[in-house]
């Protein structure tokens, strides 16, 4: 019996084998590769190619090897049709005719959909109505009314776009959840399409909520530095309605303190809490102590080291002591200042104390100042839109001893009185290609005042970046000096000018266009620089420049006699900061130099 039943298994087995064999041979028989036509107005053929089941089914198979049996090319062709009409409207056609066929050979089948849109539907109406507290008939509120219903993105007799329709519903509220009203919502949205006429008529309700108002702030993550810091930055006061950009100004102010690394300031779109908002004020703080060293080189100053050590908190004041030495081939400096933490003015206050020693081109100084300044930023660095401007005044004590071409002149000292201002729009970029920086310079001592000669000193440098296609930009640079005073002796060398170097006029060497003395070139009281340059940047980091600079610095302005410099250059944008290398030929030395600048920050 058990070899009869092994035998009658081992039949049973080899039959069910034959049927699934001969099942896979009549299956693989009507199975073939299929391609797929899409005939369409360039419009929408790229949405087709790619959206449509049957297509993307049909490159999926070419990858992979696999064939489609005909009952799948059928289930796709039905579906692709579906899929079309819907796409369509999406679009805007809202009539379309659509005709396919299936045609299939022996190993192959093409499957051809010819796709006539229709005529393109446009907007013909815009109603937008409003409740809330933006309903209310006050004057103010039928301007911003009229304002969003003007500002509306679809406008008649613009085609109608489901993604134009989203992007126009989501976008009408920016500008109330920016200005006061963040809990404003849509209650109601609806376009009526009208296939006889192509048209479609849009409404739309905006439910404004409550006008929101700031409340007290509520702040988290503060542990290492005073709280009042945090205080004396907020502009915001209690019963203020709210503003976005107020919220945005507060959170950058906090981030460019110098005491967090991160800050958050939001409020919660509560209607419940519209009347006094809480603001929540979360910050990430610095490190309590800094210390930090560099290393550079340049063609002006030749190699360059740096150190410093900052301490945030003294006296549990949030006052900042950085002390910082700057050692060059040509320069040595040592400095320590104090700083207060900025104030509710938005000022920045702080006192400075610094010794330096140089010796450039044969005039040798030996410098000691006491300073004290206070500087206030106003706009916004991020954006170019209105720049950002830094106003700064300065009171400094400064007394100098100073050597030219190996004669010792007298000391020379000076209490000025110096303002500065400076406006940038150019972002943060360390290569920008639009934009600009304006900076305007005053300062001046008085002889009956701790001064060995009275004098004032006007300075104004001007930088320009233009796009110059696709990959380069074009860079005009001028500077324009002057020193008032009845003569040269007395005045500390710092307010005074000579020209030359990788900042001032290439091919000629740092600060060697001035009065030449006794082997040296000594400091004047006139200056005047211009540069035009062009930059192109390939692929990746790397750029080339063109330049013609032109410049002279002397004690007369008759005297003044520009000379001119010449050269190509490279740039490279490293993550640090730009790297800068010039070869420059100085027309009046016929010479050619080289220039060159990277610093690094540890």
């Amino acid at each position: 019996m058990r070899t009869v039943s092994n035998l009658f298994a081992t039949t049973v087995s080899l039959r069910r084998t034959s049927f699934f064999f001969l099942f896979a041979l009549i299956s693989a028989g009507s199975a073939s590769a299929l391609t797929v036509e899409i005939d369409a107005p360039d419009a929408v053929k790229p949405l087709l190619t790619q959206q449509l089941e049957a297509a993307r089914a049909a490159r999926l198979a070419v990858a992979s090897g696999e064939v489609l049996s005909e009952e799948e090319q059928v289930r796709l062709r039905a579906e692709s049709l579906e899929t079309a009409r819907e796409l369509l409207a999406t679009e805007g056609y809202f009539s379309p005719q659509i005709d396919s066929t299936l045609t299939r050979t022996d190993h192959d089948s093409l499957l051809r959909f010819s796709v006539s849109p229709g005529p393109l539907t446009r907007v013909r109406a815009v109603n937008i109505e409003f409740s809330g507290a933006l309903a209310a008939a006050a004057e103010a509120s039928q301007r911003r009314r009229a304002r969003i219903e003007r500002q509306f993105a679809l406008q008649p007799p613009m085609p109608f776009r489901q993604a134009d329709w989203d992007a126009a519903k989501a976008a009408v509220l920016r500008p109330l959840s920016a200005a006061g009203y963040p809990a404003a919502q849509l209650s109601r949205s609806q376009a009526l399409i009208d296939p006889a006429t192509q048209t479609a008529d849009l409404s739309l309700t905006i439910d404004s909520g409550p006008a929101f108002y700031y409340g007290t702030p509520q702040i988290s993550g503060q542990q290492r530095y005073p709280v009042s810091i945090i205080r004396k930055l907020n502009p915001l006061k209690p019963g203020q309605p709210v503003r976005q950009q107020d919220l945005l100004d507060f959170q950058l102010a906090l981030e460019e303190s110098g005491y967090y690394i991160q800050a958050t300031v939001r409020i919660e779109p509560d209607p419940a809490l519209a009347a006094a908002v809480p603001i929540r004020v979360e910050v990430v703080e610095r490190p309590l102590k800094l210390f930090s060293v560099g290393a550079g080189v340049s063609t002006d100053q030749g190699a360059r080291a740096q150190v410093s050590w900052l301490h945030r908190n003294i006296r549990e004041r949030g006052l900042r002591l950085k002390l910082e030495s700057q050692l060059e081939e040509k320069r040595q400096d040592g400095s320590a200042e104090l700083a207060w933490p900025r104030n509710s003015d938005g000022y920045d206050n702080s006192l400075g104390v610094q010794v330096e020693q140089e010796d450039i081109e044969g005039q040798e100084t030996l410098t000691s100042l006491v300073v004290a300044k206070r500087s206030r930023i106003k706009g916004n660095q991020r954006s170019n839109a209105g720049g950002e401007i830094e106003i700064t005044h300065a009171l400094q004590y400064q007394t100098e001893k100073q050597r030219v071409g190996g004669l010792l002149s007298s000391r020379n000292q000076a209490l000025s009185a110096n303002w500065s201002w400076t406006r940038r729009r150019v972002g943060r970029n360390f290569y920008p290609r639009q934009g600009d920086v304006l900076n305007a310079q005053l300062g001046g001592a008085s002889e009956a005042v701790l001064s060995d000669t009275s004098f004032l000193r006007l300075l104004g440098r001007y930088t320009r970046y233009f796009r110059a296609g696709e990959n380069g930009r074009l860079i005009l640079r001028g500077e324009l000096g002057s020193v008032l005073a009845d003569t040269v002796d007395g005045i500390p060398t710092d307010f005074l000018f000579r020209a030359g170097g990788d900042n001032s006029v290439r091919g000629y060497a740092y600060q060697s266009l001035g009065r030449a003395e006794g082997g040296g070139v000594a400091s004047v009281r006139h200056l005047v620089t211009g540069s035009v340059e062009y930059n192109y940047f390939f692929p990746g980091n790397w750029g080339m420049a063109l330049f013609v600079d032109a410049g002279d610095a002397a004690d007369r302005p008759e005297n003044l006699a520009p000379v001119f410099g010449y050269g190509v250059g490279a740039r490279y944008r490293s993550p640090v900061g730009p790297i800068n290398l010039d070869l420059a030929y100085g027309e009046a030395t016929d010479e050619l130099r080289l220039h060159f600048s990277l610093g690094v920050l540890f």
